[in-house]
């Protein structure tokens, strides 16, 4: 199985946002036939102001983003993890940041909406308050892809173990991961987090992040981008430039058996983690 990760820089206006991932979907198709393509978080949208987001948001199944994915998968054969998505939540006055996935056919197969929210401030100063705005999942999210097992996680969900635990123990043999990851906070942990992602539950780690520098108000925020692939033995086995582009990897179902028959955790673990 192929996968590729679009990595986008989105801005404010969505109609652009969707155009240019579009644009960069054909382009992997083209060139690297994949069988799943896996877009960044926030996609469609990022910027604006608290107020500017919650208008932004539409109800799902529907809306601008989640047509063109469905769409896509259905008219090209292809599966499709749309990074995330604002979904509208009624009687709310926050979102839920939800990745959803479409198979082949542009039907919906998984919705995952991100657990762990993003409430702190960054190294050099910048203030995030993600839960002044999205309202936090619950559930644990898998699908399946052409025999594979799939797990679902968001951005800062990666340095939550317990999840990563959880999706191990429901047998995933590939995770996705669309993110945001901040520069500041990139350039340490983004590639020695997604190792250990793809280490301790010996699967296949996919990440795929936003690029580039967004508006915020009068401030900018900058994502760190280098979308990868971690196989289970913990190696990178692509890896994209700065910048906008897309990333293509194999995935290889005899490299999770080497990797669990060498090392068998699952045999080896003693306790148990809620």
């Amino acid at each position: 199985m192929k996968v590729s990760l679009i990595q986008t820089n989105p801005q404010k206006d969505r109609d652009e946002n969707l155009r240019v991932t579009r644009e960069l979907m054909l382009d992997a198709l083209k060139t690297d036939q994949p069988d799943l393509i896996v877009l960044p978080e926030y996609f469609e949208y990022y910027g604006g102001t608290i107020e500017e987001k919650l208008a932004t948001a539409e109800k799902a199944p529907g809306g601008a983003a989640y047509t063109m994915a469905s769409d896509f998968a259905k008219e090209h054969g292809v599966y499709v993890h749309a990074g995330t998505i604002m979904e509208k939540v009624e009687g709310e006055d926050r979102i839920y940041n939800t990745s959803f996935v479409f198979d082949r056919q542009g039907k919906q197969v998984a919705a995952y909406r991100k657990i762990h929210m993003f409430d702190i401030v960054a190294p050099d100063g910048t203030a995030y308050k993600e839960s002044a705005s999205v309202k936090p999942g619950e559930d644990i999210v898998t699908y399946e892809i052409d025999g594979l097992k799939v797990g679902c996680a968001i951005c800062y969900d990666i340095r939550f173990f317990e999840l990563f635990l959880q999706l191990e123990k429901a047998g995933c043999d590939v995770i996705v991961l669309p993110a945001a990851f901040t520069l500041q906070t990139g350039k340490d942990h983004w590639e020695v987090l997604a190792r250990a992602r793809a280490i301790e539950t010996q699967t296949y780690f996919v990440a795929c992040g936003m690029t580039g520098a967004t508006a915020f108000g009068n401030e900018k925020r900058h994502c760190w981008g280098h979308s990868l692939v971690c196989d289970p033995w913990g190696h990178e086995i692509a890896k994209a430039s700065d910048g906008v582009g897309f990333v293509t990897a194999r995935i290889d179902p005899a490299q999770i058996k080497r990797a669990r028959t060498l090392i068998p955790m699952t045999q080896h673990r003693r306790l148990a983690c809620a």
